[in-house]
């Protein structure tokens, strides 16, 4: 059962992806936007997809409300090319890991170049 929920997984995340990319002509979804991870529960009725969005907290806050109107189209078409039984509801939520991880990077990068500015003194 886990490996068909992670091959679920895996499907919807490729196939949103692609939807976003091609498909979708939602403005608040046309900014820089990444499909991170897919979960879907044990039933296969809901799926959760997050997102990642460069931007704003508006900006994020606008490609939410964006998801949530394109939901439904989103999921007809996903019924549309994928051969499944049910298509699971989808909901969309923000993850910001990414920008975590650059900032993260950035205040390593800086702890890097002072101890090396102290050794060389």
């Amino acid at each position: 059962m886990a490996r068909r929920n992670a091959r679920m997984n895996s499907l919807l995340k490729r196939e949103i992806s692609e939807l976003l990319e091609r498909t979708v002509n939602d403005p608040r979804l046309c900014g820089v936007i990444s499909v991170t991870d897919v979960s879907v529960s044990p039933d296969l009725e809901h799926a959760k997809v997050f997102v990642s969005i460069l931007g704003s907290e508006a900006d994020k806050r606008e490609a939410l409300k964006g998801f949530s109107a394109a939901s439904g189209f989103l999921r007809k078409e996903l019924a549309s090319r994928l051969t499944l039984k049910y298509v699971p509801k989808l909901s969309f939520y923000c993850d910001d890991s990414i920008e975590r991880g650059a900032k993260l990077l950035k205040l390593i990068e800086q702890v890097e170049g002072s101890s090396y500015k102290s050794e060389n003194n």
